[in-house]
């Protein structure tokens, strides 16, 4: 059975590179989304992962960060886990998406995407 894995970032050329990177391994279905909201609508598709990003741009002011949406996640009481995937290398803001729940927080730098992958599988192998 496939993992349903979503990723949540405002920024196309990432999505892409996520989408094309995980849709080649084996195991694991895909869904991009280019905002928080979009996100929360669609978690009745019962993802087992949510990569999110923390900056999301948006309509206006009122946008979901990624902070906001990892809130919504836990306030839906779905088990799912959640890695945030963000240039902010600040570690207050780390700590906090910690505190909120996120399992990792991996930071985007020349070699996320070698991080990503490595946590992800490693999430997904049989304890």
């Amino acid at each position: 059975m496939e993992k349903l894995i979503f990723f949540v970032d405002d920024d196309k050329m990432m999505l892409n590179l996520m989408e094309y990177t995980f849709k080649c391994r084996e195991g694991f279905e895909v869904r991009s989304y280019f905002s928080g909201e979009d996100c929360i609508q669609n978690l009745n598709l019962n993802p087992e992962l949510i990569v999110l990003d923390y900056y999301m741009g948006g309509e206006g002011e009122a946008a979901m960060t990624g902070l906001d949406t990892l809130k919504m996640i836990n306030e839906s009481k779905q088990d799912v886990s959640v890695i945030i995937l963000s240039r902010e290398k600040d570690r207050d803001t780390i700590n906090e998406f910690i505190k909120e729940g996120a399992m990792k927080y991996v930071i985007k730098d020349d070699y996320f995407i070698d991080t990503l992958i490595e946590t992800i599988e490693s999430h997904f192998k049989p304890q």
